[in-house]
């Protein structure tokens, strides 16, 4: 999914929040009307003055939120439509009205009137009905507009069912795809080349007459690029062992899930993300002075360095102190034939002579990877995920091995608080690929526990 799916459905949270008090505040206040009052006078004004109203109505759109997340209304989808909303926005304030109208029978005390809870039953239905048609309104408008968060898709096939996904995708600009180009019977090369140029994020199979062979390779050739894989299903069910399911127009469209870390998975890890390294960073920043100041007496060079890594297929910069003498990366190849790693393309020197008096300590205590703090605030890494790569040992991978660029890298993760450097390479890749194929919240407090603990007992970075 786009991460502009995931910020437009993440917005109607607080979206909603506010229709839903929006709705309350416009149902006390037409109550307290004078019009109103002249033909009906307020009978519950001092029993609930509106202070109590307030911490009242903030109580209960809280959880109408729940109730509505229940509901599926926070199910992520390229484009919102408010009128297949609209029956769950009943469903959900309904049976929060009647959860709240059996609290009030219970706690009599509270007030008695009727009118607040009914007409605050009908506003929230309009209020939050109105509020996602806004929306989806402003999100096709982009789309349409801008491509903001468009679908840029290339559709292979030119059978019956392939001209109706082309056909579909051009009548509804909604649906939320751009037809970049359709393709016939295209080899891996042609793909590549489009994929390309003008740029593509997502592929279509839309042929079922294809061979298995190719739609395999096909496959493999999205996992490489981080692309989206799609198909409409027919005789290819068995691939389809972690999917999402969507339409396009009235014809189902399957995507391959390469994680299950997506949707609000992915919004929630990326809040604990910010909000970690955000803490991290105030909590460590008066010792950030002191440590510059020790790497810098301790030998010549910057205090950070930035080592290109992979994230998403794409190249960044990770900051780490430095740990190694100046021009360390330049000596690595006169140091190749020391490398502890003989099972795969990482390298790994126990011993390394580039590794400084103060670089040591550093390393001991995980102290040089403080900076990374910095990469997870700019979106590039996650405090939990598979070991950053380097774009020289990614262009030495196996297929196998390329499963663990599907999610962003760790500051820490599964394989290093599994045995970090212990490990052999092919170990070290089992691991981060369970972790990519299984991930859960659960399973990132176990690891970074398990990083605690570790922390004082593995000194195998030295």
């Amino acid at each position: 999914m786009r991460r502009s799916e995931l910020i437009f459905t993440a917005v109607l949270v607080p979206l909603d929040f506010l229709m839903l008090l929006g709705a309350a505040f416009a149902a006390y206040f037409l109550r307290v009307n004078p019009w109103i009052v002249k033909y009906r006078p307020v009978l519950f004004s001092l029993n609930l003055p509106f202070e109590k109203y307030f911490l009242l109505v903030f109580g209960v759109s809280v959880f109408l939120l729940v109730v509505f997340a229940l509901v599926g209304l926070y199910k992520i989808q390229p484009v919102r439509r408010p009128l297949e909303d609209f029956s769950k926005i009943i469903i959900g304030v309904s049976a929060g009205i009647i959860v709240l109208v059996f609290y009030i029978f219970l706690r009599r005390e509270w007030f008695d009137s009727r009118f607040l809870v009914l007409a605050g039953w009908f506003l929230t239905i309009v209020f939050v009905t109105f509020g996602r048609y806004l929306m989806s309104k402003i999100q096709t408008y982009l789309i349409r507009k801008y491509q903001f968060g468009a679908h840029r898709v290339l559709v292979i096939g030119e059978d019956y069912i392939s001209q109706k996904v082309i056909q579909n995708i051009k009548k509804e600009p909604s649906l939320g795809y751009v037809l970049i180009k359709n393709l016939i019977e295209p080899n891996i090369e042609e793909v590549r080349n489009k994929v390309k140029n003008p740029g593509v994020d997502e592929i279509i199979l839309a042929d079922p007459d294809w061979p298995r062979e190719r739609v395999l390779e096909l496959i493999d050739f999205c996992e490489e690029k981080h692309l989206v894989f799609k198909f409409v299903p027919n005789l290819f069910q068995t691939l389809t062992a972690n999917t999402f399911v969507e339409t396009v127009g009235d014809l189902p469209i399957v995507e391959l899930k390469r994680t299950s870390l997506d949707g609000w998975g992915k919004i929630i890890k990326r809040i604990v993300d910010v909000s970690g390294a955000f803490l991290g960073l105030i909590l460590i920043s008066p010792f950030f002075g002191l440590i510059a100041f020790i790497v810098k007496w301790d030998s010549a060079g910057p205090v950070l360095v930035k080592l290109k890594r992979i994230s998403h297929g794409k190249e960044f910069n990770l900051y780490k102190f430095r740990s190694m003498i100046e021009g360390a990366e330049d000596l690595k190849k006169f140091l190749w034939a020391y490398n502890e790693r003989k099972d795969g393309p990482l390298f790994k020197i126990r011993k390394d002579p580039r590794v400084t008096r103060v670089g040591r300590f550093l390393r001991k205590y995980r102290i040089d990877e403080l900076p990374q703090l910095i990469n997870v605030l700019k979106g590039e890494m996650s405090l939990v995920g598979p070991r950053p790569h380097q774009p020289d040992e990614i262009a030495k991978y196996q297929k196998h091995h390329k499963k663990v660029l599907a999610i962003k890298p760790g500051i820490t993760g599964l394989a290093q608080a599994s045995g970090s450097s212990e490990l052999s390479f092919e170990e070290e890749v089992k691991l981060d690929t369970y972790y990519v194929e299984n991930w859960s919240l659960l399973k990132d407090l176990k690891i970074f526990l398990r990083t605690l603990v570790i922390l004082f007992k593995d000194r195998s970075a030295c």
